[in-house]
This record gives C-alpha cells, structure tokens and sequence, in this order.
C-alpha cells in the first residue's frame, strides 16, 4: 500500500532505539526521509544503517536529549536549512520509567518523578515548541505523533510517574490538535500495549526485585506472558511493527481526517464503553 509519504521529511525523537527505530524504519521504507533524535551516541550510525537499507530514503542522526530545549530548537533550524523546509512529520518516542516499583506509590520518593516527567511530557512539549511553529507556517498538512501509552488512560500503579507522564501527554495532544488544526497541522496519541522493550523489562525487573526469593524465579518471559494471558484480549504480544505500521498510517493522507485521537494497538487490553 503506497501511504504517498514519498519524499517527505519525518523527524524521529528517541528513534535510535526501541519503537522509535522500528518507526523511523517504517518512515524509511514508505520513501521519507528520516532525521533520528536521540540521546545515544551512536545515533548518527543508526541513522546510516537506515539509509543503506533504503535505496530512496535519506537518513541523518543528531545527538541530543529531549529535555534541552535549546538543542531542539537549534535542529529544527537546522532541517530548515537543510530541507527549506522544517519537516512534514514529528514523532515524539523518547521515554523512561522511574526504574523502581511504584506500588503502592509511596514507596517511590517525591524525587523519583521530575526526570520521568521532564522526558516523557516536558520533552514532548520541547519537541512541540520547537517543531510546531515551521510546520504551521509551512501549512503542508503535517502531522505530530506523540508516543503515549495504555498506562496513561488505566492508571497503572506500576509505575505512577510514567503513568502520570502518559496521561499528561495524551491531554497535550488533545491541546495541540486543536492549536494546530487551522494550518492543516494533524496531531495524534498512539498507545502501544504490551511490547517487549527495555522499558517493559525494566518493569519486571523492578517487580522482581520486590519479590520474595521463590517469585525471584519467574523469567521475564513467564512473568510477561501471564500478565498478556490475563489482561490482553487477543492474547499475544504486540510488536515494535504493529506500534510503526499505525504510525506511519497516521502520518499519510489516508488518516487525515483524523486528529487529536489517543489509538490504542495494545490486543484489546483499553476497551472505552
């Protein structure tokens, strides 16, 4: 299916790794041209793997972390210069769990939350301050994709600050959908659900960690696969793939009369009545 994304400029936040890089991948392989945005150093190498798989598509990586507006707004400019133009697309993917078990919340620390909040939403909301401004006075029909989560519609006692940090974000979007609309801008929420990532490994490794010894057995595998088996609907893992697939059909003409949407591809496990 041609998404007619061909020869467009998508900039990928938190793309050198995780759901952001099977996104960025996804970009390429519909004929855009990719940006990477990412605090790992080896960003720029991503980004010419990238482009060696893709025979149409052009790749370039920056190094830079999400919470430094200044950064952000300096590559914004930079695409202006490099492309005339900022970008067509933005998809925000960088994240980060507090790292300990939050149930029940205070066993977390007041502390605990600023960095999970300063990446997840405040960096949303750098990307957006940077990006949004050029692709409003481009009035190309762009998009803004902002990577939520389940966890931010459920209330998830895992992890409150990641939590808290989604469901901020999924408001942020709803505010800038709105904003943006009357340049042809479109802004959407997607939330994935089960997928196997450092971050939902970091979640088992700190449950198991509060766990007595003979819980400490249960791999990572089996404790995953029961906790789909009881929550999930269709009962299977969701793939960084299926997270990308709905992304990029978001970005193309065929979604655009959709915005300010939270899209859950997580097997059914957030069903709204």
């Amino acid at each position: 299916m041609d998404l007619q994304l061909a020869g467009q400029v998508a900039v990928v936040v938190g793309g050198a790794r995780g759901l952001g890089h099977a996104i960025a991948a996804a970009f390429c392989a519909e004929g855009a041209a990719i940006v990477l945005v990412d605090r790992d150093t080896e960003t720029a190498l991503v980004a010419q793997d990238l482009q060696s798989a893709s025979s149409d598509a052009g790749a370039v990586g920056y190094v830079a972390d999400v919470t430094d507006f200044a950064a952000m707004q300096e590559i914004a400019s930079e695409l202006r210069q490099r492309f005339g133009r900022c970008c067509d697309h933005v998809v925000h993917a960088a994240a980060i769990g507090s790292g300990k078990l939050g149930f029940p919340f205070w066993n977390l620390d007041p502390a605990d939350w600023e960095r999970v909040l300063r990446v997840n939403l405040i960096g949303a909301v750098n990307v957006a301050h940077a990006f949004a401004p050029g692709m409003a006075e481009a009035r190309r029909a762009g998009t803004l994709l902002f990577l939520a989560s389940v966890a931010g519609q459920i209330g998830s006692q895992t992890d409150p600050p990641y939590s808290a940090s989604k469901a901020g974000l999924i408001n942020f979007t709803q505010c800038a959908a709105r904003d943006l609309a009357p340049y042809g801008v479109r802004v959407n929420a997607l939330c994935p659900g089960m997928v196997k990532t450092a971050l939902n490994r970091s979640v088992y490794e700190a449950w198991a960690a509060r766990q007595p010894e003979e819980m400490q057995q249960l791999s990572y595998e089996e404790w995953a696969d029961d906790k789909i088996r009881r929550l999930v609907p269709l009962g299977r893992w969701q793939e960084p793939e299926d997270i990308a697939a709905m992304a990029v059909f978001l970005a193309s003409p065929r979604a655009g009369n959709v915005t300010g949407q939270t899209i859950n591809v997580d097997g059914g496990y957030v069903m709204h009545g």
